[in-house]
Parts: C-alpha cells; sequence; structure tokens
C-alpha cells in the first residue's frame, strides 16, 4: 500500500521519515500518538458501519412504507 500512497519510496526514506518522526515527537510520545490514531481509525470504522447498517435498513423500511401506501 506504501507504493500507492507515496510512488516510490525505498528503504532509506522511510529510514529517514522515522528517524525525523522520533526527532520531533520523542520515544515516550510516539507510543502516545500510534494509541490515539488507533482509536480514531477505529472510531472512524466504526462511524463508517453504522452509517452502511442504517443504509441497509433504510430500504427495507421504506419497502414497508409503499407497500401499506397502495393498499
Amino acid at each position: 500500500m506504501i507504493p500507492l500512497l507515496f510512488g516510490n519510496i525505498g528503504a532509506m526514506e522511510a529510514l529517514l521519515i522515522l528517524l525525523v518522526v522520533l526527532l520531533l515527537f520523542g520515544g515516550k510520545k510516539i507510543p502516545e500518538l500510534m494509541h490515539g490514531l488507533g482509536k480514531g481509525v477505529a472510531g472512524f470504522r466504526k462511524g463508517i458501519n453504522e452509517i452502511e447498517n442504517e443504509m441497509k435498513a433504510k430500504p427495507d423500511a421504506d419497502s414497508g412504507k409503499n407497500e401499506n401506501a397502495q393498499s
């Protein structure tokens, strides 16, 4: 997935990026950042799943209303 997102990134470029992140945030702060990022991604996925479930349930509810209106 990295090649699709960033083009042709090599091992040296990835190592340089990791080094810069380590220098900017420090070793103690990185786990906290990753934990927060994980929570954010989990919340996003939960929201997407809820929206998908509502979209799947909505046509069923709409078809019931249409049947009652036609009777």
